[in-house]
């Protein structure tokens, strides 16, 4: 069984670009909408988990070098 490989931040921000391209663009068809939004809402909240993450470790590094 092949292993899944984990999205990036950048690859989810890539996604979201691509998803507003297509929507500013209207090469979206109404019946396509609900799927890019859902997908849409799937992405923000990775990339927002991300940075958290992200944040709370740089976080603890500086108190490391503080301390």
């Amino acid at each position: 069984m092949a292993e899944k490989k984990k999205q990036t931040y950048a690859q989810a921000i890539a996604e979201l670009e691509e998803i507003v391209s297509k929507l500013q663009n209207n090469e979206c068809e109404i019946d396509e909408l609900k799927a890019y939004t859902s997908r849409s809402l799937t992405l923000l909240r990775f990339c927002k988990e991300k940075l958290f993450e992200t944040d709370e470790e740089v976080k603890k590094i500086l108190e490391e070098l503080d301390s």
